[in-house]
């Protein structure tokens, strides 16, 4: 089990890590590891897998898992591991990889984006590639693929099975992992990282606000962290500014126009046209402009569709005098496909909006969302989805033992409104003395929803965190890089809030170097 440490102990382990091989003879073959005996755990199968391009049993519930395929037909090549299968009662299903030689010493939890429902892969094959011992679980159960469904069937009339989507199987993962790892090698892990985006952003939080003793350095991009905001407050809100009225509905046409219009009013107002906005909180866009005139029909928005539009950028009002969640930011609106969908009920807060409600909130799959009164119902939603809630503030129980908390989301996310992240760090500035050294937050301007998008989106957050917590280096900048006609690389910094990344006036606009970190001026 990994021992959590006083301040100086743990800069002590660290050195050792850094400094000295970790020992991986084990003291228990791969394959004997199911005749260990956990609590409530069932080791369901322990294979060696020899070094060779990444397979998968396409027998397995897990087959079609997000990115699978694609990594399959990019013939990744992986190191020899031990591959455990194991399930914690009642039915979370986990993969542990551990490295089967060159073991660095160190453990990497992973979470799942969306619903969960599978093992991520995808993100298993950085860690096992780079020496960790590396698990990710299914979060408690099997995502229903059949079209049209919500993928929350699962938790009609199974508030366990919530419970253990929320907060449970990341737990048990984590604990039930560090046990086998300290069987495979006779020593458990020295330092344990957790990385997840999206909902597993989420996950990342709950573990450091929940479980501040599972991990010592945690990444979280995207973090669905205000659940009740994100369905009551996103979900449903774009729901009833779009479908309530049919003629408010902004078809997915019009998205590349309201995007264009938004790059005209703020994209040059750090003097770089660069197809990004840099700094949406500083961007003054009015969707009046896209109003239709006179007999025009086509490019623009209808007096209703205008309000519509108005109501996505501004989130709900307040309700009782609370504020709930932020809107969209301007630049994001190409990215919108999750509120917009395809058509009128296609998309993915509509199915959203009736997974959670239907299975979750009120038990009842007839509940219409036409009939939502903020006022009254907001209070019965909160209550139902506070088991997903994370956005408690005081993180003293993990800093107190070194824990480092780096956070990024994209300024152009049309999935999470990206102000949400940057709330809930404004609370832990205020809540947490000397907060910054132990939680850094990095907004990226121009990505989408945890990657891609016309910024800089590609960027090594995890080395940053491994720095900070090895080398003892906080991170200020962290470069990033996209290359938006795949010919002309460009650089730019990513700064920490609420510094942004300001053009110095020399160098060229591709390059980082020709940019400085500062706080706005104004």
């Amino acid at each position: 089990m990994n021992r959590l440490l006083s301040s100086a102990a743990f800069a002590v382990g660290l050195s050792i890590v850094l400094f000295l091989a970790v020992s991986t003879s084990a003291s228990q073959s791969c394959e004997s590891l199911t005749s260990l005996s956990l609590p409530d755990t069932t080791i369901d199968s322990a294979t060696t897998v020899p070094a060779g391009p990444f397979t998968i049993d396409h027998n397995s519930p897990f087959a079609n898992a997000p990115g699978v395929n694609g990594l399959v037909s990019q013939h990744v090549m992986l190191p020899a591991y031990c591959r455990v299968q194991l399930t914690v009662r009642p039915a979370i299903h986990v993969e542990l990889w551990m490295p089967a030689a060159n073991w660095n010493g160190k453990f990497e939890g992973l979470g799942d984006q969306g619903n969960a429902g599978y093992i991520n892969y995808v993100d298993m094959i950085r860690p096992i590639q780079s020496g960790y011992a590396t698990a990710s679980t299914d979060a408690g159960h099997r995502i229903d693929s059949t079209p049209g469904a919500s993928g929350l069937e699962f938790a009609y009339g199974h508030p366990e099975l919530v419970v253990d989507w929320a907060y449970r199987a990341i737990h048990e993962m984590t604990l039930e992992s560090k046990k086998i790892i300290e069987s495979f090698y006779g020593n458990g892990p020295k330092i344990s990282y957790f990385f997840g985006c999206s909902n597993a952003g989420r996950q990342a939080l709950m573990e450091v606000q929940h479980y501040p003793n599972d991990y010592d350095a945690v990444l979280a991009g995207a973090p669905q962290a205000n659940m009740t905001g994100s369905i009551a407050g996103e979900a449903l809100w774009t729901t009833l500014a779009l479908l309530k009225d049919p003629d408010s509905y902004i078809p997915p046409t019009m998205l590349p126009i309201i995007a264009d219009a938004a790059l005209a009013a703020c994209a040059a107002r750090d003097g770089v046209k660069d197809g990004f906005i840099n700094d949406p909180e500083r961007c003054n866009f009015e969707p009046s402009v896209l109003l239709c005139k006179g007999t025009e029909l086509s490019n623009c928005l209808t007096t209703k569709q205008v309000e519509a539009l108005k109501k996505l950028y501004s989130g709900p009002p307040r309700i009782n005098g609370k504020f709930l969640y932020p809107g969209f930011m301007y630049g994001s609106e190409r990215n919108w496909g999750f509120s917009i969908g395809t058509g009128p009920s296609t998309s993915a807060n509509y199915t959203r909006t009736q997974g959670f409600f239907r299975n979750i909130v009120y038990n009842d799959l007839n509940w219409d969302w036409h009939n939502w009164d903020y006022a009254r119902d907001l209070p019965e939603a909160k209550k139902k989805l506070s088991v997903f809630e994370t956005m408690d503030p005081n993180l003293q129980p993990f800093t107190s033992h070194g824990g480092k908390l780096l956070l990024y989301h994209g300024w152009a996310d049309g999935t999470i409104p990206p102000l949400n992240t940057v709330n809930y760090y404004k609370s832990l500035v205020a809540t947490n003395k000397h907060a910054e050294d132990s939680v850094r937050l990095f907004m990226v301007p121009g990505m989408a929803h945890c990657g891609g998008g016309t910024g800089p989106n590609t960027f090594d957050a995890f080395g940053a965190l491994e720095n900070w917590v090895e080398h003892k280096q906080a991170p200020e900048r962290i470069i990033a890089s996209n290359a938006p006609d795949n010919s002309v690389k460009r650089t730019r910094p990513l700064c920490q809030y609420p510094k942004t990344a300001q053009y110095t006036g020399q160098g060229s606009t591709d390059d980082a170097a020709s940019f400085a970190c500062k706080v706005p001026s104004n």
